[in-house]
């Protein structure tokens, strides 16, 4: 029985850990068509069109203390100079799947 029973728990702890992985990744496509509709005018590639120094780059985000989820997701909610606020124009599903996007895309260097 406690074969069994230890068995059923790792089986299901594999299942539940695939799931998770496959989630991650859907949200990061996601996200990628959400950037590709909204974003890549003026940041294709992790590029900035507008301010040219102020990129998408690991080293750049990191520099402006934009490295993590919870900051880009604040910089595209709230927007700031001249990036506009997409707050009332995506769902906060859509803006967390982008910040995850941008921030996976700079750990990979775009």
């Amino acid at each position: 029985m406690n074969k069994f029973l230890s068995c059923t728990v790792g089986l299901t702890g594999i299942i539940l850990f695939n799931l998770s992985d496959n989630a991650t990744a859907a949200d990061i496509a996601a996200g990628e068509q959400i950037f590709n509709a909204n974003c890549a005018a003026c940041h294709a590639g992790g590029n900035n069109a507008i301010i040219t120094e102020k990129t998408l780059k690991k080293d750049v985000l990191e520099a402006y203390s934009m490295n993590s989820v919870d900051a880009i997701t604040t910089q595209v909610t709230n927007g700031k100079g001249a990036m506009p606020a997409f707050g009332g124009r995506l769902e906060a599903e859509d803006i967390d799947n982008v910040a995850n996007y941008v921030l996976s895309q700079a750990e990979q260097g775009w």
